[in-house]
């Protein structure tokens, strides 16, 4: 019984942070489907990766909060619908809510039907930009939960050096802990620029973080 406490204790704590975080709260206020949306743009508005015309796909889509900043991004006068100036394809296993203009795809992109559907989405185009906020569920054992992370980032640089153009960026969610050097070795081993960024939309007690590559070494052939 006294775990059973203890968790609904943790639980309500949670939820007690979760309603009263000024991130949700925003969110909520400006129309995002998670507080996951003030990450990509403190990143975005600190290295303006994402631009008007760009083709961007993004990786673990659901809910869609990404998808919801890119296309405000390359909306003309930032509108949430309308006009759009730009592509955005979004991928995940999950189902997620339409957002006008992005058009999404449910899948594993590691299978061949799913892929076919992403290149005939993008039409012989390479993406600007590949963000990726795909993250496992975690089991609380360290060593694997930190090889599950790996994988996850690994299929993204993968993803991103067969689609994305040779100047184009790369953002994905790590976490710090086991394995996090040999990431960040992987990204400096695929991009000329890197960058580790924690947005101030990420909880301060949370490992979360983010790497940014911009610039393929060594663009695939043609």
């Amino acid at each position: 019984m006294k775990v059973k406490t203890k968790s609904k204790k943790v639980n309500k704590a949670w939820l007690n942070d979760h309603v009263n975080d000024p991130w949700v709260k925003l969110a909520a206020k400006e129309g995002y489907r998670a507080r996951a949306a003030y990450k990509l743009r403190e990143i975005d508005e600190t290295l303006r990766l994402i631009r008007p015309g760009h083709l961007v796909v993004d990786l673990g889509s659901t809910p869609g909060a990404w998808s919801q900043y890119v296309r405000r991004r390359l909306a003309p006068d930032g509108a949430a619908v309308g006009k759009l100036d730009g592509t955005i394809i979004a991928l995940d296993l999950l189902p997620m809510e339409p957002i006008e203009g992005v058009t999404f795809i449910q899948g594993d992109f590691r299978e061949a039907e799913v892929l076919a559907r992403l290149e005939a989405a993008v039409a012989g185009r390479k993406a600007d930009v590949v963000v990726s906020d795909m993250a496992p569920n975690l089991s609380g054992v360290e060593s694997v939960d930190a090889a599950r992370i790996a994988h996850l980032v690994e299929l993204a640089a993968d993803f991103a050096v067969q689609h994305l153009k040779p100047g184009g960026a790369l953002v994905v969610k790590l976490f710090h802990g086991s394995g996090y050097a040999q990431l960040v070795q992987l990204f400096r081993d695929t991009f000329h620029t890197v960058k580790p960024f924690k947005p101030k939309a990420s909880r301060d007690k949370s490992s979360e973080t983010f790497l940014v590559g911009i610039g393929l070494k060594t663009p695939p052939a043609a």
